[in-house]
């Protein structure tokens, strides 16, 4: 690369293997199969910053071809998100979004974890046969893992509602709706809990994580905000002489 030391200084490196030797770092993810022969997992020079994290989203599509029923996969950040997209392998049925995610949970870091997964029968190519990550579609309510809707019921679950629709970036969010089973994780959970007290409701981090879905963070919330603890006072009895 010349001109450019730093990235030259990346790209060629010492070999491992032999002393002398100078290796190129290509950018693709390859793993050894049990015969010997390399199998291509995808690209790795995707680096993207979602939230102050820097993830390589190669890794993650990676992990999610090892699933036996996906054939391709592409994850990239939308709406400050984490989006999986991938296509299904014929013979087999395509896979619920929350065997994915626990799929993805048994290998990565919860950070890590797509919050949204869009089947798709064919990933758009570019005239040179590569993906088109342009021409991936917004993924809709049915790439989000949710649970049966049912309405928020009263004052606490309503604006509690509004917070996580607002912090998830969904159009709506039922009393039965997990946290995490949203795509939410341990560094939107700090920005929940911040928008929580905010709006007057007093919680911790670790209430979320015990107490994960919209009702019963709800119902604890309420709790702290409405218990209020009174200490015990002794006022000494005086006894005076009355004065005439």
């Amino acid at each position: 690369y010349l001109g450019l030391s730093d990235m030259q200084a990346e790209r060629f490196i010492d070999s491992p293997f032999v002393a002398g030797d100078r290796l190129y770092r290509t950018g693709d993810l390859v793993r050894y199969r049990a015969d010997g022969n390399l199998e291509f997992l995808g690209r790795n020079d995707f680096q993207v910053k979602l939230r102050g994290l820097r993830l390589e989203p190669g890794e993650i599509e990676a992990r999610l071809i090892e699933h036996p029923a996906v054939r391709e996969a592409v994850v990239l950040v939308r709406d400050e998100r984490l989006v999986a997209y991938f296509t299904v392998r014929e013979g087999f049925d395509a896979p619920r979004i929350e065997t994915l995610r626990a799929h993805v949970l048994e290998r990565l870091p919860e950070y890590m974890a797509p919050g949204a997964y869009v089947k798709l029968d064919a990933l758009p190519l570019t005239p040179n046969d590569k993906v088109d990550r342009k021409a991936l579609p917004a993924p809709g309510a049915e790439a989000v893992l949710s649970r049966r809707y049912e309405a928020p019921e009263g004052e606490v679950e309503i604006r509690l509602a509004q917070i996580w629709a607002e912090v998830l970036q969904l159009e709506q969010v039922g009393r039965n709706d997990h946290f995490f089973e949203l795509g939410g994780h341990s560094l939107l959970a700090v920005s929940l809990v911040a928008r929580m007290r905010q709006a007057g409701l007093h919680v911790d981090a670790r209430t979320l994580f015990s107490q994960p879905t919209l009702a019963a963070l709800a119902a604890q919330t309420s709790a702290q905000s409405t218990q209020v603890e009174v200490p015990q006072t002794t006022i000494p009895t005086l006894n005076r002489k009355r004065r005439l």
